[in-house]
């Protein structure tokens, strides 16, 4: 379908918990948000995208992780191990990369635009990739689970930043 323009930091859409996607399976409109997620999340550098960024209010996401490159509706997260700190960027936030805890494994269960079951996990960039796309579907940003002082070094990064409007 289309590669869509990912919203950036300061959109009141990435700060907006995200409604459940109710359709019919094979619903047109769902299918074709799930096809602009693949096509938004396939350039090189883009490990996920959510559907709130790039302005779609729907619990929905996808993913490119080593080629491995699909979609999720209705994601449930579910995360193991202890939480450990890993660099992690985001491309609402973009040209920074801050450290922050996230657990080693992660899954999550969803549906397809045909109502089949999804479940996809992994460790490493996969799990970190899940769970920041289940928190942007909570309207919550990666910046949010920094470490205080960490965060507040990260802020005053942000404003500075060319694409920061206020």
């Amino acid at each position: 379908m289309t590669e869509r323009q990912i919203r950036l930091f300061g959109d009141p859409v990435l700060r907006s918990r995200t409604d459940a996607v109710i359709a019919e399976p094979g619903d047109p409109r769902i299918a074709a948000l799930a096809a602009d997620l693949v096509d938004t999340v396939t350039p090189p550098g883009r490990a996920g995208v959510a559907a709130n960024q790039i302005g779609v209010g729907l619990r929905a996401f996808s993913y490119n992780i080593d080629g491995d490159i699909g979609y999720v509706i209705n994601p449930v997260l579910e995360v193991s191990g202890e939480p450990e700190l890993v660099d992690e960027g985001c491309l609402s936030v973009p040209g920074f990369y801050f450290p922050r805890m996230r657990h080693p494994w992660a899954k999550v269960t969803g549906v397809d635009v045909d109502g089949n079951p999804v479940e996809v996990s992994g460790e490493g960039l996969m799990a970190q990739a899940l769970q920041h796309e289940c928190d942007h579907l909570d309207g919550r940003l990666y910046i949010e689970g920094l470490e205080p002082e960490t965060k507040r070094e990260a802020m005053r990064a942000i404003r500075q930043a060319p694409w920061f409007q206020q």
